[in-house]
This record gives structure tokens, sequence and C-alpha cells, in this order.
């Protein structure tokens, strides 16, 4: 990976955020971040990243309302996301799930789910395998 990667890292945790971006960027990548979803759609659509990692609970917009705009826009839906979250990944599908019986457009799944805390490594290899499937 190149420093031409951007990764963009959506969580409200400061620490976490801090975490991740150093992670990815002492591993080759380009990092930004955003505290909640509507910061993290306005760098998504300004920074245009080869990555999303996205939390799903935040205050305000959180990453479940992001997830579904990121994915309904034709510019942005191509973006693959890693959903990075305490709810588990059972829980999530449930949610897609009711949300696309309530929609005209369904939303994709994400490219990968991870519970947190996430584990440094597998976090990096799963990225690396995400982006080499883009």
């Amino acid at each position: 990976m190149t420093h031409l990667t951007h990764i963009l890292i959506v969580d409200d945790e400061m620490d976490l955020r801090f975490f991740l971006t150093t992670l990815f960027e002492t591993s080759g990548f380009t990092a930004v971040s955003a505290r909640d979803g509507r910061d993290g759609m306005r760098l998504a659509r300004e920074r245009r990243p080869s990555l999303i990692v996205l939390d799903i609970m935040m205050p305000g917009e959180g990453g479940a309302v992001m997830y579904k705009a990121l994915k309904g826009d034709p510019q942005l839906a191509p973006i693959p996301v890693i959903m990075l979250s305490a709810v588990d990944a059972k829980a999530f599908r449930h949610y897609l799930t009711m949300l696309n019986a309530q929609s005209a457009q369904p939303v994709p799944p994400p490219a990968a789910y991870m519970e947190k805390p996430p584990d440094p490594d597998a976090l990096l290899a799963l990225a690396r395998k995400v982006l080499g499937a883009h």
C-alpha cells in the first residue's frame, strides 16, 4: 500500500480515532478521522477515501445513517466500508434486514464487519483484504 491509499475513520471515541489513525498511518496508509456521521459524510465527499472504517453507535447522525447515505450516493457507494462496532455482527445484519424491508432501494452489506475492541493486526489484514478486492 502507498500513501495514495486514503482511509476515513468515523468514530465518536477520540481515543479510538487516534489509535486507528496512528495504526493506519504507521502501516503506510493516509488516514483522516471524523467524530460523527455528518462530519464523516462531508469528509467522504471531500476526500473520496479508498476505504471507510465506520462505527455504528454514535450520537447525532450515527454510523447506520451514514452507511445508508453512502450506499445511496452513486459517487460514494463504491467505497468499501468496514463496520467497526461494539454491536455484534448478528444484530447489525438484523438491522440491515429490517431497514431493507422498509426501503425501495436495498442497502448492501458492508465489505467487512469487526467487533470492538479491534485487534490491530486483524484490522490491518482485513483492510488490506478489502482494498485488494476493490
